[in-house]
């Protein structure tokens, strides 16, 4: 069984920046076809960026620019550089392995003055 780890988010003011990180463990543990997603009750959950294992990225178009998504396969983790942080950008971070459909058990990011 793999998981998923989130981690990395907190309180931030407008404008600032914070890197989430998700690590992969576990027997079988491998960095597949990688996605961040976030939730917030305004909103619901929504795909924010993807990664592919060959390391083709896209991204929501409400944080083109600012967030930028990144792996390191040998180390089986996965990060997201997030910048110029704005209210609508709270919520619970998750990343999700698109190929087995597995999740980690969330961050929570707030931006807020």
């Amino acid at each position: 069984q793999v998981q998923l780890v989130e981690s990395g988010g907190g309180l931030v003011q407008p404008g600032g920046s914070l890197r989430l990180s998700c690590e992969a463990s576990g027997r079988g543990a491998s960095m597949a076809f990688m996605a961040w997603y976030r939730q917030n009750p305004e909103k619901g959950r929504e795909q924010v960026a993807v990664i592919s294992r060959s390391g083709n990225v896209g991204y929501a178009d409400a944080v083109k620019g600012r967030f930028t998504i990144s792996r390191d396969n040998v180390k089986t983790m996965m990060y997201l550089q997030m910048n110029d942080l704005k209210l609508e950008d709270t919520g619970v971070y998750y990343c999700r392995d698109m190929e087995r459909d597995y999740w980690g058990q969330g961050t929570q990011v707030t931006v807020s003055s």
